[in-house]
């Protein structure tokens, strides 16, 4: 059910009336909208307005009254458009108030989503907002592990904005990573979605574009997530619909069961990302339910998620906040979401009431060391907030699989679980295949031996088996071999069934023996539901164990068989590794297998069986006739299984070869009684049965007691025919005999021998030869005592008994004998056969007659007990146990036909003569025992065997034309059994070469077939060409290659394959009797009356050559086997963290964790630099405003000193009026006395100021040019006269830029004012000239600035001096009252004489007549005011600035070089580009490295390191090589180059590396993408060097390693790689490029860099317009080269013609001309070497 739209639309006033309904959408979208309707409304709206009573009738807009439902019109699957992948996700839009259980049932069923571990509510801000790179990448990563390790879902908005666009970035970098899809949920309102319309459509593939309009209010959805529930309730452009079904669908998802097993909820929790006001209403409600939902906040993040993570941490125990707190956070609230301080109150109030609940919330930070990583946050949280107990935590963990959290959260001090608790976590943990719990529980007390039980291995076979793993089930029904119901139970009776039917031979199960089968009969029973057994059932399953029933057995079984009982009926399994690892193969959980083949005993034994039964189960999924994976996966697991026996065989063979050897063939009786090595011989593992270890024993058993390694096969034929060398021959004592397997008679013997051997020894020898030695005394000992005993001589019974009973001599015995066999079969069928049998015949009819005696007596006692059919099964399965069975059946069927009558005999003879045939083929497996000879008999088995469907062919050929053939040429023909000899006969002699000619045309005149000669025999010999050619020449030839294949398969694995071959023969003659036939009769009839006279029990354990070992003994050899399982997975572990793609990985992890920290580091980089950079502007203001302030008080300052030197100067002109007169000048005096020198009190004066004993000299302005302020010179005429003839100087400093003129603004300059011989006339006016001294200059006074640049540097500050004329006159410093100015004085002192002093302010010399300092003051007042404020600016910034300048104080080290270069028209297409040498070369310094030279043909280089260069020509720091002519080079190319022979053979080896280095750029856009490499040549510079004053040519230093792949005379080395490939392809593209022109060839370097090429032009050799280099060896080259280049795999790509061909001129090639370069197409028609 859906809400489309809103079918009734209702306004009422304040709902902007017509123009948008409250739904949010225009009025005029509304579905049936008319115009009548319109005016209704209006007529309502303009009433209510102006009555006010239409209010009241208006109802308000609500959803249930005013929408509509009506079935969904949209779902199906949604195909994002607009990226660079295509993303899919299932979508449905759904009514608001739609039923939770049905949503879950749509998306359980119809969209077959699993359902989840854990609910992850991912919750926070809808608009977007921005995380901190590391933030983002931790919270992303955390919450997509949290996802894929527990299968959890996540819920989000939906929508690509906000907090659901972080989720979907996290979610895109996981898609790129890996293809296991995450189920991402996004619950968005339909109304808010923009481009909603092309998702409607039911069940369709609705392609969705996600490009955003971004003047719409509307968003799109997030491409990332994989289903979305589209929520409607009719209104368009609101959220808020989908928050109630979310909660909803949250609620009821927490009442489903976690797993069927598992009777706990599914868990929710909150995660909180940024988010505003109601997010934390959204925390509040979480906390608020029942039972509540745990949150997990990220602190960091923004806005709510942070103001939640700051109370959480300053809430107190109870609840509380700190004093003062309170009103900081809700500070905090108002500025952060722009709240009035009511709404601020209430939201602290609310997360005060969140914090009420403190425990449920758990605060993640990223640098915390507690959360590590969100997921482990979030796992945590659900554990501790759900409150619940141990064992509901540990079954959390399970369904979650999550083993770290149960090892850190569960499993922890104090916490304790019930055994009974964890041993059902451990069925739990079986059944859900969580190989990291069941670890987890065994390490935390779990016993095995207590766990397993006959109940609990039933109920583990007889779990809900899954649709895709039905192999166990069709077993079961194969073995019974009939039809099962569907629940039926499995019982561990057909397990046993199962193991049998896939062991194969005559493997026998414990399951299906006949105690266990008693004992599972009583248990049975006693599971009833009798009422006084019920006590026992709940005791089993309580406690683990099986109820002790009385047990009344036979008193006269062995001990060793009733331990095992015992051990069955109260343990119920002695080793439950060995049971669980069977369960885990049979159910095909290889990694659960893998786990208990690594506990537990007999690993070896427990590999080579899970070898067995994955082998047999795959090839029972072979043959079914479903086409599935199965078998191959089941291959693979065998094959995992055999290498693990391998390698554990290798591990400790290499540790201890003798303890290895007893691996190998002790007694197993968890498993049938074999042996590890009849186990892997059933399991046809060729590796381990071909192991060294294995061979090694194989040979041992061979020898037997013969201690014999050379000429053994002579030895042991003379010792048979002369038994008295037996006495001569060495024999193995019995600590060599300890790991090789005997016979129960041949161990009681070998025991009974060292009896007697060691009664008089001091010392007894363990058993246990292999033992650790205790000291060095005890180890003398030990060698002693062997050497003692094997100088002993064995009796003579005991060295006849192993003498007769090694196999070696039991094989030749029996070959002797045979051969003497077939020489006497071979007389009697070739001489005449009498009525009677001779006595030869009497012999070989005994033989064979013995034979089949012996061969009864292998096909019944060949094993243990077991059923008669199976041990037949087994016994025919060899090859030539079947030859032997016809052999003597045929044989005994012509004894009988010819010992019938004597008309018959020749009937028998001819049988004898066809039986004969066998016997002689048994031949062949005598020659299998040779290494040499044995590899060629199992070819031919394998070509007999193989070649089947060959011949079947050759047999449809040739019946198709022996047929007609037949039926042609003898038409009249009667019916007999000749028919089908004629018709095979003849043809088939024809594929052997006899054609038969006469037969071919039978009408010739001359034959002898005439009368064969009819209308149509001349279709025969058509019929004859085409079957000789279809037979003889395809067929046959077929045949031989098929042989020829085999030969070379089985050549290859020949040595192999014999070795595995080589067990069966050593243990067919191991348990052979000693004598041959027919003397083997006697063998027989001693074992019978052994048996029946001493009654000799049959051990069941006898059966083969075994060890027997005693149980300390075999403790001893588990403690082994386990000590060589650990140390192998120890150095598995080792190589694989030391292999290349563990640390590759491990490398990769680490470089992207340093360049996160790069990426953080270089963000709080920029920050502080922004910081600094912010901070130095305000300090830069603050040093402004500090300036200006020091400024203005030196103005207010020199407005005091003006105000009372005017005072003074008033009072001084009172003072001094009656001698005013007598100094003035007269007037009529030329203001041209300016010019003349100073005078001395002018020098007095600035001398004293100054402090200088040279003052300098000014210029008048007509001569060194004046500063004029404002736009010309400042002159003035002021007249003075003191009538004490003494005048006063008053100066003043400013600053030096403030007077500086712009045109010498980089010299400082200081500013005087100097008076210059000025008179004054006795005029009574003279008050009045100094008002137009600014603007009027004075006619009586003279007044300029000068400016004084010959100064020198150091104080060339200059000067205006301002003095007067008279001689007596004196200066007045007045330099106090402006201010505190003092001159900075700095020595420079040069040969101790010369001094150099600057003011830093101007000085004013004021005369000691009042009206003179009045206008001087005021000029000075006025020049400082205006640029006070600019000069103290203006220094801060120069100051700041030089700060910034980088300052050396070292110079760079190295030789002054200077480096040219060539330079390009076009840099980016330098193959179309023109090439020319810089005319201005560049500055660098170099340093020699060392003076090891590097030689070659022409040149010899060195290698320096840049230490400084101009515009960075050359990088500094990096390694370079510098690259010189040999001298006689140099001298040889004198006479063509006169003039300059090495700058111009420099210049033509660079221009020969850029004409290559342009190919390369023309190569690499025309080679195909599936050429890799794209060779590129370094650039060369023109160096030269001032100190030596010679040119050279330089290029950067190339690391690695160096290779050559052609030379200039055209020799190229055999590419072995594509690489090379592709390096000598491209000189063939050059060639075919420029065609014929140019050929590049000398390639080498490193890698795809390459350096030094020489290319070749036609006719250009030894000449002075020569381009290239010296290296070009012309025409002679490229002769050379079309000869010996060989085109590959590259030059094929690059369409290459070859170059050998004798058509092949490159001047006939078609490539188009002068074509522009297309960079669509990437194929460059031409280029344009321009040097």
């Amino acid at each position: 059910q859906i809400r489309p739209e809103s079918n009734r639309p209702r306004c009422f006033p304040g709902c902007q009336q017509l123009v948008r309904c409250c739904c949010g959408r225009l009025v005029r979208q509304h579905a049936g909208f008319t115009a009548s309707l319109a005016m209704k409304y209006s007529d309502v709206t303009l009433g209510g307005a102006a009555g006010g009573g239409g209010q009241s009738e208006m109802e308000e807009w609500t959803v249930d009254k005013h929408t509509q439902e009506s079935p969904t019109d949209a779902y199906g699957i949604v195909n994002f458009q607009g990226g660079s992948h295509s993303y899919r996700a299932k979508y449905v839009r759904l009514s608001h108030d739609s039923r939770p259980e049905s949503i879950l049932r749509l998306m359980l069923k119809e969209w077959q989503m699993e359902l989840p571990k854990i609910l992850i509510s991912v919750h926070g801000g809808i608009q977007n907002f921005d995380l901190h790179p590391r933030i983002k990448q931790v919270v992303g990563k955390g919450l997509i592990k949290a996802a894929v390790t527990t299968g959890a879902w996540i819920l989000t908005g939906g929508v690509n904005t906000g907090v659901a666009k972080h989720v979907g970035d996290a979610l895109k970098e996981h898609c790129s990573r890996s293809s296991k899809k995450i189920c991402t949920i996004g619950i968005a309102p339909w109304g808010v979605i923009e481009n909603r319309e092309d998702l409607i459509g039911r069940d369709v593939v609705a392609s969705y574009q996600t490009l955003q309009n971004p003047l719409s209010k509307l968003n799109v959805l997030n491409n990332h997530h994989s289903h979305f529930l589209l929520v409607d309730d009719g209104t368009v452009g609101k959220y808020g619909a989908e928050v109630k079904l979310r909660r909803k669908l949250e609620k009821h998802i927490n009442l489903q069961r976690i797993h069927a097993r598992i009777g706990q909820g599914v868990p929710v929790v909150a995660l909180i990302l940024e988010g505003g006001p109601n997010v934390i209403l959204t925390v509040l409600e979480y906390l608020q339910e029942s039972p509540p939902v745990p949150v997990v906040v990220c602190e960091g993040t923004g806005r709510a998620a942070d103001i939640l993570a700051y109370v959480h941490k300053q809430t107190e125990e109870g609840g509380g906040l700190p004093d003062g707190l309170e009103m900081d956070i809700i500070t905090t609230i108002k500025k952060m979401f722009n709240f009035s301080h009511s709404d601020a109150s209430h939201l602290f109030q609310t997360l005060m009431d969140c914090m009420k609940s403190k425990e449920l919330i758990t605060v993640f930070h990223i640098g915390s060391e507690d959360h590590q990583d969100i997921d482990l946050a979030i796992l945590r949280t659900l554990l501790k907030g759900t409150n619940m107990p141990a064992f509901d935590q540990l079954v959390l963990t399970l369904a979650w699989d999550r083993v770290d959290i149960a090892k850190n959260h569960v499993f922890v001090y104090g916490q304790q679980l019930l055994v009974g608790l964890l041993e059902q976590a451990m069925l739990d943990a079986l059944v859900m295949d969580r190989v990291d719990f069941v670890k987890l529980l065994i390490e935390n007390g779990v016993s095995m031996h207590r766990f397993l039980t006959i109940t609990r291995l039933e109920e583990l076979y007889n779990m809900k088996q899954s649709l895709t793993n039905p192999t166990l089930f069709h077993l079961i029904r194969d073995v019974k071999q009939g039809n099962l119901p569907p629940n039926y139970k499995i019982t561990l009776i057909d397990i046993g069934l199962v193991i049998e039917y896939l062991m194969g031979g005559t493997y026998r199960c414990n399951y299906t023996r006949k105690r266990f089968r008693i004992f599972y009969n009583n248990l049975q029973e006693s599971l009833n539901i009798q009422p006084d057994k019920k006590e026992k059932t709940k005791h089993l399953i309580k406690t683990a164990q099986p109820y002790k029933p009385k047990k009344n057995y036979d008193t006269s079984v062995s001990y060793k068989k009733k331990s095992i009982e015992d051990s069955l009926m109260t343990d119920s399994f002695p080793y439950p590794f060995n049971e669980l690892l069977v369960w885990a193969v049979l159910m095909k959980r290889q990694k659960m297998s893998l786990f208990f083949w690594q506990h537990g005993e007999e690993s070896m034994a427990k590999a080579l069986v899970a070898c067995k039964l994955c082998r047999s189960m795959g090839y029972e999924a072979k043959k079914s006739d479903v086409v599935d994976d199965t078998s191959e996966d089941l291959k693979d697991y065998s094959n995992e299984f055999g290498t693990l026996a391998v390698d554990l065989l290798e591990q400790s063979f290499r540790q201890d070869e003798t303890m290895a050897m007893k691996l190998l063939t002790y007694e197993l009786k968890n498993w049938s009684n074999s042996t590890c090595l009849k186990l892997a011989v059933s399991s046809r593992l060729r590796p381990f049965v071909a192991h060294t270890c294995t061979q090694l024993l194989l040979s041992d058993m061979w020898m037997g007691r013969l201690n014999m390694r050379k000429n053994s096969w002579y030895k042991v034929i003379l010792s048979i025919l002369v038994p008295p060398a037996i006495l001569l021959l060495e024999y193995k004592s019995k600590a060599e005999m300890s790991h090789i397997p005997q016979s129960q008679v041949a161990h009681q013997m070998t025991m009974e021998d060292s009896e007697h051997n060691l009664q008089n020894t001091t010392e007894d020898i363990q058993m246990d030869v292999f033992k650790e030695a205790r000291a060095n005394d005890n180890v003398v000992v030990k060698d002693e005592v062997e050497i003692q005993v094997r100088s002993r001589r064995l009796p003579l019974t005991t060295k006849f008994y192993a003498f007769y009973h090694a196999p070696i001599v039991k094989f030749w015995f029996n070959t002797l004998a045979y051969m003497g066999f077939l020489m006497l079969y071979s007389f009697v069928v070739l001489v005449r056969m009498p009525e009677f049998p001779s006595p030869e015949e009497w012999v070989v009819i005994l033989y064979i007659f013995t034979s089949a005696i012996e061969k009864i007596r292998e096909m019944c006692l060949m094993s243990e007990a077991g059923k008669i059919s199976q041990k037949i099964k087994v016994w025919f399965s060899y090859y030539f146990n079947l030859s032997d069975f016809l052999a003597i059946v045929t044989f005994f069927v012509g004894f009988g036909i010819r010992m019938v009558d004597e008309d018959v005999i020749v009937p028998g003879r001819t049988v004898y003569c066809l039986n004969i045939i066998f016997w002689y083929i048994r031949l062949l497996d005598i020659l299998a025992v040779n290494q040499q000879a044995g590899p060629y008999v199992m070819m031919i088995g394998k070509m007999v065997a193989n070649m089947f469907y060959i011949v079947v062919i050759m047999v449809v050929v040739l019946l198709s034309y022996g047929v007609p053939r037949k039926a042609i040429l003898y038409p009249n023909e009667e019916p007999s059994w000749k028919l089908l000899k004629d018709v095979v006969f003849q043809p088939y002699w024809m594929m052997y070469g006899e054609v038969y000619a006469y037969e071919i045309d039978v009408c010739v005149n001359n034959s002898d077939s005439n009368h064969l000669c009819t209308n149509t025999v001349w279709i025969t010999p058509l019929l004859q060409a085409v079957y000789l050619f279809v037979q003889y020449i395809l067929m046959v030839n077929l045949l031989i290659a098929f042989c020829n294949n085999v030969y070379i398969q089985m050549k290859s694995i020949s040595n192999l394959v014999w070795k595995y071959q080589r067990y069966h023969f050593v243990m067919a003659y191991h348990e052979k009797p000693v004598l041959p036939p027919p003397l083997i009769l006697l063998s027989h009839l001693v074992s019978l009356f052994s048996c029946v006279c001493c009654k000799k029990k049959n051990n069941s354990h006898s059966y083969g050559p075994k060890l027997f070992l005693t149980e300390e003994d075999q403790k001893k050899l588990h403690d082994f086997e386990e000590q060589c399982v650990e140390k192998y997975f120890h150095e598995k572990d080792d190589k694989f963290h030391s292999g290349s793609e563990e640390r590759i990985r491990l490398t990769s992890d680490r470089v992207e964790t340093i360049c996160v920290q790069l990426k953080e580091v270089g963000n709080k980089v920029n920050f502080i630099k922004r910081s600094l950079h912010t901070l130095d502007s305000q300090i830069g203001h603050l040093q402004d405003l500090s300036a200006l302030t020091v400024d203005t008080l030196k103005t207010l300052t020199a407005q005091r000193a003006s105000e009372a030197s005017k005072v003074h100067s008033q009072i001084t002109r009172e003072l001094s009026l009656p001698n005013f007169a007598q100094n003035l000048v007269p007037p009529s005096q030329d203001s041209t006395h300016c010019a003349e020198p100073h005078s001395k009190g002018a020098k007095q004066s600035v001398g004293a100021f100054l402090g200088s004993s040279s003052p300098q000299t000014l210029s008048p302005p007509e001569q060194e040019g004046g500063w004029a302020w404002p736009a010309q010179r400042a002159t003035a005429a002021v007249e003075a006269e003191s009538s004490t003839g003494e005048s006063s100087t008053a100066s003043t400093s400013h600053s030096a830029s403030s007077l500086c003129p712009a045109s010498v603004s980089s010299v400082s300059l200081t500013e005087s004012f100097t008076q210059q011989e000025l008179t004054l006339s006795e005029k009574p006016g003279l008050s009045d000239c100094p008002s137009s001294l600014l603007n009027v200059p004075c006619p009586e006074a003279g007044f300029y600035v000068s400016l004084t640049p010959s100064q020198p540097f150091g104080s060339s500050h200059p000067r205006l001096n301002l003095a007067p004329s008279g001689k007596d006159s004196a200066t007045v410093d007045v330099s106090a009252s402006i201010g505190n100015y003092k001159c900075e004085e700095k020595e420079e002192v040069k040969d101790d004489k010369e001094e150099a002093t600057s003011c830093l302010f101007p000085i004013v010399v004021v005369s000691k007549t009042t009206d003179i300092a009045r206008p001087i003051l005021f000029l000075t007042t006025c020049l400082y005011m205006c640029v006070a404020f600019p000069v103290a600016v203006e220094r801060n910034n120069l100051m700041r600035l030089s700060q910034s300048i980088p300052f050396t104080p070292v110079p760079p080290r190295g030789e002054p070089v200077t480096v040219y270069r060539l330079e390009e028209s076009s840099p980016n297409t330098i193959n179309n580009s023109m090439s020319s040498w810089a005319q201005k070369g560049l500055c660098a310094k170099i340093e020699f490295l060392s003076k090891e030279e590097m030689g070659g043909g022409l040149r010899r280089a060195l290698k320096v390191l840049c230490t400084w260069s101009e515009y960075d020509i050359l990088k500094p720091g990096h390694l370079y090589i510098v690259k010189s002519f040999l001298p006689e080079v140099v001298q040889t190319w004198q006479s063509i180059y006169k003039e300059d022979t090495v700058l111009l053979l420099c210049l033509r080896e660079i221009q020969q590396q850029r004409a290559a280095q342009k190919l390369t750029f023309a190569f690499n856009q025309m080679r195909p993408k599936t050429i890799p490499y794209s060779p590129r040549f370094l650039e060369v510079f023109l160096l030269y060097c001032h100190s030596a004053g010679q040119w050279f040519a330089i290029e950067e230093c190339i690391t690695g390693e160096f290779r050559k792949f052609n030379n200039n005379n055209g020799d190229e080395i055999i590419p072995t790689n594509l690489l090379e490939e592709n390096m000598l392809a491209f000189s063939h593209w050059t060639y075919e490029y420029t065609r014929g022109e140019l050929l590049v060839l000398d390639l080498q370097g490193v890698g795809e860099i390459l350096t030094d090429p020489s290319v070749i032009k036609s006719g250009e050799k030894r000449s002075y317009d020569m381009i290239f280099g010296p290296a070009n060896l012309g025409d002679d080259a490229i002769r050379n080269f079309r000869a010996k280049h060989h085109c590959n795999s590259c030059c094929r790509k690059l369409k290459l013609l070859d170059l050998k061909r004798n058509e092949y001129t490159p001047e006939k090639l078609t490539l188009p001309q002068d074509e522009p370069y297309n960079p669509e197409s990437g194929i460059i028609h031409s280029v344009r070497l321009k040097v």
